[in-house]
């Protein structure tokens, strides 16, 4: 039984007995409700406040029985509230010893700024992938439902260098900049990328106008929700059958077809290797969409004649087990801090 539940019990059991108490005087004295629940209270407490009114060798006898029943069960009510506020200060502090550990284990990781109605839902998407995700929240009212949705956080101004660090900004991958308004976005993609210069930052922008402002202060890519939503459903009216396709393409839940990428290390034995002789199609019934060259440029339906390339990243269609499989010759060895695709590396507890 935890401290909660023991808690729960010494309050019932207090309350019993105080009604016991209360009944027992009005029952054997014929007293009133108050005076009976007065004499119960003072006899409980221990308190040394004189009777109410003279009590009858039966109401002494009672009132034995009630303090020495009483006085052990208020010592445990005592005892259990101790226990558990002691207790809840103890596990707080451990639960935030060991989030620490763990982002302090992070590297090649990616921080997610504002757990608003955007943060949370991309962390949600993100979360069950082989990515290193810590949420960087000012608002301590939202630490229950980061605890409750399993997120690594740290609750700190976003745009604080403190926190920022504390979140290993300067071992990340990506930051997402998610807050509330475009001014503090545009001061933590600032503050970011100063610590970080390589750091690859995603920022959200409430305004067209703010757009610029972002990117100067160093966002890689900058996000509209409202747009991306609108041009969303302009495309499920002008192209349904294709949204539908990527839809179930680029879906979390398990379905016959996935879409995905997968980069292609210097360990891969297909490096050098046209698409003919890689024997992707006919070994993992694939179908290579696109091949994404290291300086940006995309090679949409690649011939098969096209040579796999150290840092290349390739577009691959089919099922998410046959992926699985191509990744493992494409990507043997994964960058530092990450497990296979879409399995996260255990950590401890």
């Amino acid at each position: 039984m935890d401290s909660t539940k023991h808690l729960i019990a010494a309050i019932t059991l207090s309350t019993i007995i105080i009604l016991v108490g209360t009944a027992g005087y009005m029952i054997i004295e014929k007293w009133s409700l108050l005076d009976s629940l007065y004499m119960t209270i003072i006899t409980l407490t221990t308190v040394g406040y004189s009777e109410t009114h003279a009590l009858s060798p039966g109401a002494r006898i009672f009132t034995i029985i009630l303090i020495m029943s009483g006085f052990g069960f208020f010592v445990y009510v005592a005892g259990a509230v101790v226990q558990f506020m002691v207790e809840g200060q103890i596990r707080q502090i451990l639960g935030r010893r060991r989030l620490d550990r763990k982002i302090n284990r992070l590297k090649n990781h990616y921080i997610v700024c504002g757990y608003g109605r955007i943060g949370r839902v991309l962390c949600k998407k993100l979360r069950g992938r082989p990515l290193g995700l810590v949420v960087v929240e000012a608002n301590p009212a939202m630490a229950p439902e980061m605890e409750k949705d399993g997120a690594l956080y740290i609750l700190g101004d976003a745009a604080n260098d403190a926190s920022l660090l504390k979140a290993r900004v300067t071992e990340a991958a990506g930051l997402i900049a998610a807050l509330g308004t475009d001014a503090d976005n545009v001061f933590l993609v600032l503050t970011a990328r100063q610590l970080n210069p390589n750091l690859n930052i995603i920022a959200r922008a409430g305004e067209r106008e703010s757009e610029s402002k972002l990117r100067a202060a160093g966002a890689n890519r900058v996000e509209s929700p409202y747009e991306i939503g609108a041009a969303s459903m302009a495309q499920r009216i002008l192209r349904p059958t294709v949204t539908n396709f990527l839809d179930l393409a680029l879906s979390d839940q398990p379905t016959d077809i996935q879409m995905e990428e997968i980069p292609v290390s210097a360990a891969s034995h297909l490096v050098g290797v046209m698409l003919k002789d890689s024997g992707i199609r006919q070994r993992y019934n694939l179908i290579i969409i696109a091949i994404k060259k290291p300086d940006g440029t995309m090679q949409f339906n690649p011939s098969y004649e096209a040579t796999l390339n150290i840092g290349d990243t390739v577009v691959a269609v089919g099922r998410d087990s046959n992926l699985q499989l191509l990744e493992k010759i494409l990507n043997p060895c994964p960058p530092e801090g990450r497990g296979g695709r879409g399995r996260p590396e255990k950590e401890e507890e």
